[in-house]
């Protein structure tokens, strides 16, 4: 084998050799000083519209995109007074609308849908091994898929006190007698400090929590 070829395999190996070490490190970085996940979603409190009579729906204002604040009024049912006003109970957008003006509508039939777009944030799913190194106030850093290129600057404000499976509609139950253990995911909101107008409820997310 010729002289050139060997060395031109030792610095292929070198090479290979490097980066696994680099990749090593970087790997072992991540995991001392950061929680990671991307089972995130950017999330808002949802609050329904509703009417407190019951009676024909007019002057419905409730479309989608339209801001309120607390208060507005949003629609009437007819012939009712005061009594039938429909007012916006928080002050922020409506995001759905379930109603149509001359619809019939009931007590406490959701007609809308609103949320206040300004306070938005995200909800982490961490698995159960890692989230003893998840700490409320510790600092986030956010990326959103519709626009990966930005970091937004988050904290942590509440870790969960139950896993997601407790609330689930099917709770995990062993019937045949072969268990497999399942890592279980515990939900952390996370409010974000400043973030682009386009990002919407539901969209997803990842995370890098900062372990203190």
């Amino acid at each position: 084998m010729k002289v050139s070829r060997i060395i031109l395999l030792n610095l292929l190996a070198l090479v290979i050799l490097a980066a696994l070490v680099l990749g090593g490190y970087y790997y072992l970085y991540q995991r001392w000083n950061y929680v990671s996940t991307d089972d995130a979603r950017v999330w808002a409190d949802l609050v329904p519209v509703s009417a407190t009579v019951p009676g024909r729906l007019t002057g419905w204002k409730g479309i989608p995109g339209q801001t309120f604040a607390q208060g507005d009024l949003i629609g009437q049912i007819d012939g009712t007074g005061d009594a039938g006003r429909i007012t916006a109970p928080i002050s922020g957008s409506i995001i759905q609308s379930n109603a149509v003006d001359g619809q019939m509508a009931a007590p406490g039939q959701p007609l809308a849908t609103m949320a206040d777009m300004k306070k938005l944030y995200v909800v982490a799913n961490i698995e159960e091994t890692r989230i003893q190194d998840v700490n409320v106030g510790a600092d986030v850093d956010i990326t959103v898929d519709a626009d990966p290129g930005t970091t937004i600057k988050g904290r942590v404000d509440q870790v969960g006190l139950a896993a997601n499976s407790v609330f689930s509609l099917f709770p995990q139950q062993n019937t045949t007698g072969n268990y497999t253990r399942v890592v279980q995911r515990i939900p952390v909101r996370i409010s974000m400090t400043a973030y682009d107008q386009d990002i919407v409820p539901g969209m997803n997310a990842a995370v890098r929590i900062h372990k203190s």
